[in-house]
């Protein structure tokens, strides 16, 4: 049986799957991989742009969630590309693409305590407010010790493999594994750090170490900014014509 497609299926569905997704939300503002703090392990490494994955084992669930993105660093400020229609799954998927909400760009400027949220597909973005403590750990001053766990090659790229951890002014340590590359200056390949019992691995992939586009940190030229989830749900059921996508 089939009912249209309204404003209260949308907003549950992209509740669930965005906002309220119990493998992101527990995170803060910004999807795993893309704390401000986390650039501190990239050195000098000040600049780059690299595919890659990031796997996140959570504590309750029997397999991992695998998450291919598109990132770039530019003096602090990130830029994550993901296809959340592979994350949804294949039914949920499908209703993302349908809402034209399957391709989302994650935008983190800590120096504007801001992240960007971006659809490509619907021409329109939010800017959501960094949580003080995420903000915070761009700046922050981190006690970095370093011991060497061996070599290993990843991508044909010959690695030491680090335990690293870092301490802050208050004391508090945050530990991770790190793989860095030595003909890539140092750059962090990989990385794996377990929060509140749950394992997040990034893995990065074809890195350029140079400079991205400033651009590609704003908000995109020509679309439309809204205020909260609820305006964004309103703008698509605006684009929904009669004859338009219908879900079961």
């Amino acid at each position: 049986m089939k009912r249209a497609l309204n404003l209260k299926s949308l907003a549950l569905i992209v509740a669930a799957l965005l906002a309220n997704s119990s493998s992101f939300a527990q995170f803060g503002a910004t999807p795993p991989g893309m704390d401000p703090s986390l650039t501190k392990l990239f050195g000098q490494n000040t600049a780059f742009s690299a595919g890659g994955q990031v796997a996140i084992q959570v504590a309750s669930q029997n397999q991992p969630m695998n998450v291919d993105m598109k990132v770039s660093m530019l003096e602090g400020k990130m830029r994550m590309e993901m296809d959340m229609s592979k994350l949804a799954g294949p039914g949920p998927g499908s209703q993302l693409r349908l809402m034209g909400m399957d391709q989302v760009v994650f935008i983190s400027l800590p120096e504007k305590k801001m992240v960007l949220q971006v659809y490509p597909g619907l021409q329109g973005y939010m800017e959501t407010t960094m949580p003080a403590a995420q903000a915070a750990g761009a700046t922050k001053d981190y006690k970095i010790e370093k011991a060497s766990l061996g070599k290993e090659t990843i991508d044909a790229h010959a690695c030491e493999k680090n335990k690293v951890t870092m301490t802050d002014d208050k004391g508090e340590k945050h530990e991770f594994v790190v793989w860095n590359a030595a003909d890539l200056k140092d750059f962090p390949l990989r990385f794996q750090t377990t929060e509140q019992g749950n394992t997040i691995t990034v893995n990065y992939r074809d890195v350029k170490l140079d400079k991205p586009d400033a651009k590609l940190f704003e908000a995109p030229a020509g679309f439309t900014k809204y205020g909260s989830q609820m305006d964004l749900m309103q703008a698509v059921m605006a684009r929904k014509t009669p004859g338009g996508p219908r879900i079961k």
